[in-house]
């Protein structure tokens, strides 16, 4: 019988709310051993899905490690919530969780100065270290030492639905560049009358890919935002010359991430979107009528990029230091994170790209012809990732402190300025870089 405890129905999100308002939520000062020798570890995350998987990787450790089981208690809270909490708790040294899940635009906010307040888990990640795409782990580090554990890789891929594209007289398979990205959606715009790619206004991701293609950064060396760098202009120009080509336009919501975006995808009303590999979890979710009719390919390139893709999104699960359950907690997450039995249900469970590449190559889990992601979809996501897994690549940006400021400026002002308003790319920028060193005091 499991030995485990869930704080919030994973099933009723409502409860997620309501968990709010109890009291509690972090570990006791005192370590959480049971009267039957298992330990408590309490963990906060902001997903629902989260929450479900780490109870079957709760369940699998405590199989494999009879001598060591856990009692995970799970909280969801709403995702600011959550992290405005786990704010205040790191501040106070007061109320902290076992295990804590910090997504990726929130994490650098955790790694400040000399003394972390989360755990160094470097050690725990070496059992597997040689397996796992190190872009991931790199980052939820600093300075060379492992904060946070990934749920993903989250690389961008290209998702076409190939029966809009051939009744235009579009082959996907041709396109390889942005040019080439370019030229098939300002044919498909003239040829039908709808959108192609999508420009995102809520969401800050299509752009960071471009520049590390393009070998640029947002944040340079010595900290200071640059995010009217030539790399950066020249990525904003081209998205903005895609848009008035008719190549990309605006979505409902904000980003194809969105409930809005899901239904019009699914209507048909764009024909291309690239976006991290996790998101065949949201065609099977929520775009059923599209079964059968979307493939997955790698993301265009800029002509000569050595980086072809990154990981987009994310989420560093992370062990507070005062934890009086760290080491414990420490070896779990590592299991139920980085190894090949976690990675195989990353898959299975979520539709996620699993971070450990030895599953990567197991056919009998990626090939499988029951699996209802590669039901879906016409070609196979694990073929796209181990044609371009050579090129995976990071943009050291996300790990400064100061990412969470330029992505809420880009979500909230940039984006819409380019996008929405018409703004000429350089100005826009401009405005950005000295509305961040405003901000930053720089």
């Amino acid at each position: 019988m499991t030995r485990l405890r869930t704080a919030t129905s994973t099933l009723v999100a409502a409860l997620a709310v309501t968990a709010l308002t109890a009291c509690g939520g972090g570990q006791s000062q005192e370590p959480s051993v049971n009267a039957d020798g298992s330990t408590t570890l309490n963990m906060w995350t902001f997903a629902d899905v989260h929450a479900a998987y780490y109870e079957e990787m709760a369940e699998k450790w405590n199989e494999a490690n009879p001598d060591q089981e856990i009692q995970l208690e799970v909280t969801v809270y709403p995702y600011q919530d959550m992290h405005n909490k786990l704010q205040l708790a790191v501040n106070s040294g007061e109320g902290l969780p076992d295990v804590v899940d910090i997504e990726v635009n929130k994490f650098a906010n955790f790694v400040k100065g000399e003394n972390p307040p989360l755990m160094d888990l470097t050690e725990a990640a070496a059992p597997y270290v040689d397996d796992v795409v190190q872009a991931r782990l790199d980052l939820y580090s600093k300075d060379g030492t492992v904060y946070g554990f990934p749920t993903h890789v989250g690389a961008f891929t290209s998702f076409y639905n190939t029966e809009l594209l051939e009744d235009a007289g579009i082959d996907y398979t041709t396109i390889k560049t942005w040019d080439d990205f370019k030229e098939a959606g300002e044919k498909y715009n003239k040829e039908t009358g709808k959108a192609f790619g999508v420009a995102s206004t809520g969401v800050f991701f299509l752009e960071p890919l471009i520049t590390a293609q393009l070998g640029g950064q947002y944040i340079g060396d010595d900290g200071t935002v640059q995010v009217n760098s030539p790399e950066v202009v020249e990525t904003l120009t081209m998205l903005q010359e895609m848009q008035d080509a008719g190549a990309i336009s605006t979505i409902p919501g904000g980003s194809p991430d969105s409930e809005e975006a899901y239904g019009a995808i699914n209507d048909g009303d764009y024909a291309a979107i690239v976006y991290p590999a996790w998101y065949t979890s949201r065609f099977v979710d929520y775009m059923p009528d599209l079964e059968g009719k979307v493939a997955i390919a790698p993301a265009p390139v800029v002509e000569g990029a050595e980086v072809q893709t990154i990981g987009g999104g994310g989420t560093g699960a992370a062990v507070p230091v005062v934890s009086p359950n760290k080491e414990l907690a420490a070896d779990w997450l590592a299991f139920a994170k980085l190894s090949p039995e976690a990675n195989v249900a990353v898959w299975e469970v979520l539709g996620f790209d699993p971070v450990n590449m030895a599953v990567w190559e197991d056919e009998e889990v990626t090939q499988n012809p029951e699996n209802k992601f590669n039901k879906y979809f016409q070609t196979n996501m694990f073929d796209v990732l181990n044609e371009v897994k050579d090129g995976i690549g990071h943009l050291d940006s996300f790990t400064d402190p100061s990412w969470p400021t330029v992505d809420d400026t880009f979500r909230t002002v940039t984006l819409n300025e380019i996008y929405e308003n018409g703004t000429p790319a350089q100005e826009a920028l401009d405005q950005a870089q000295a509305d961040l060193q405003n901000q930053l005091g720089q």
